[in-house]
C-alpha cells in the first residue's frame, strides 16, 4: 500500500489547531518520517538497552528537546532527525503537524511533525541513543488498528490495550499513541491508500 502525500498534507492542513499543553511540560518536537521502499513506510527507532536511561529499549520517533536556537519545532523535530539518524533537512518534505501528546511520567508536551523522507541517503545512527531502525509498514498498522478494535475510539478510552505488535516489535505508549493519530487520518480519507501496482 501507497500513501497520496499531497492527500495526507491536505488532511493535516485540515484539521483544528492543537490545545495548549499544561502549564509546566517541556517543549520538546519529534518528526514522523514517512517513506516509501516498495510500500509507505514510517520510520522507527528502537532506544538504547541503557541502564537506568527512562525510553531504555522503548520503540519511538526521532525527537527531542526544544533548545533556545530553534525556531520551532518543526525546527527541534529536523535537527534531532538529523542529529539521530542523520537525515539532511534537503531530504525530508515537512507535510504538516500531527498535534501535540504529552507524555505520562516526563512531563514533556511533544510536538510531532510529519515528514516525507526521500529515503536516497544511508542513515548515520547515534549508537548512543539507538539500537536499531526500524521500517514499520503502514499496512500493518492500519490492519492491527482495524483487527484490535482501535477504530474510532480515542486512546484514552483504549488504555493500556493501545498496543501495536508488529512481528519485530511491541509500540506502546506514546508512540502508539502518535500512530493511533495518524492511522485514523489515513483510515478517515481512503483515497489516501493506494494499492501496490502488481
Amino acid at each position: 500500500m501507497n500513501l497520496d502525500y499531497e492527500e495526507l498534507r491536505e488532511a493535516l492542513a485540515s484539521r483544528p489547531g492543537a490545545l495548549q499543553p499544561p502549564a509546566g511540560y517541556q517543549r520538546a518536537g519529534v518528526c514522523l518520517p514517512l517513506f516509501d521502499r516498495g510500500e509507505s513506510k514510517v520510520l522507527a527507532i528502537q532506544k538504547t538497552d541503557t541502564q537506568g536511561y527512562r525510553w531504555r529499549n522503548q520503540i519511538a520517533l526521532p525527537g527531542g528537546h526544544a533548545t533556545a536556537e530553534d525556531r520551532s519545532l518543526t525546527e527541534t523535530a529536523l535537527r534531532e532527525l538529523d542529529e539521530e539518524l542523520g537525515i539532511d533537512r534537503s531530504d525530508i518534505v515537512v507535510l504538516g503537524d500531527l498535534g501535540h501528546f504529552q507524555t505520562a511520567t516526563s512531563k514533556t508536551n511533544l510536538s510531532v511533525t510529519v515528514g516525507r523522507w526521500s529515503g536516497h541517503r544511508p542513515l548515520r545512527t547515534d549508537t548512543r541513543e539507538i539500537a536499531r531502525v526500524l521500517e514499520v509498514p503502514l499496512a500493518d498498522l492500519l490492519r492491527l488498528h482495524v483487527s484490535r478494535g482501535f477504530r474510532s475510539r480515542p486512546p484514552e478510552a483504549i488504555g493500556d490495550a493501545l498496543v501495536y505488535p508488529v512481528p519485530y516489535a511491541r509500540i506502546w505508549g506514546i508512540t502508539a499513541r502518535i500512530l493511533h493519530t495518524l492511522v485514523e487520518i489515513v483510515l478517515d480519507h481512503p483515497s489516501m491508500c493506494r494499492k501496490r501496482p502488481d
